[in-house]
């Protein structure tokens, strides 16, 4: 087993679960975070770290396209090991359905 990061994340980009991630396994998108499958130990310690519950285990229902998106761009997206502020408009996507479309590809910026 391993987590996963969800749609929940877009466009809110909370890094609580970073900075309790023993291993490091969290990679950094524009407006998303994702987390390397085979990083991963399974701890779980991220888990409720996320304030929009947008980390799940990877054998919750639905979250399969979501494992292929995470070990995708884990591998072109850089690895985050530091909490920053999450995303300026981040309260209004928080809870949102559907943000999928709003995903960007793009890597995050040098911090």
């Amino acid at each position: 087993m391993t987590y996963v990061v969800t749609e929940g994340c877009i466009a809110c980009k909370y890094t609580d679960c970073v900075e309790v991630c023993p291993v490091d396994c969290f990679y950094a998108g524009e407006n998303m975070l994702v987390i390397h499958p085979d990083e991963c130990i399974d701890c779980g310690v991220c888990e409720p770290e996320c304030p929009v519950d947008a980390i799940l285990p990877d054998t919750a229902p639905g979250v399969a396209p979501w494992l292929t998106l995470n070990a995708e761009l884990a591998e072109v997206w850089p690895n985050i090991r530091e909490r920053i502020a999450p995303l300026p408009d981040h309260e209004a996507w928080a809870g949102q359905q559907g943000k999928l479309a709003s995903l960007s590809r793009n890597p995050a910026a040098p911090q």
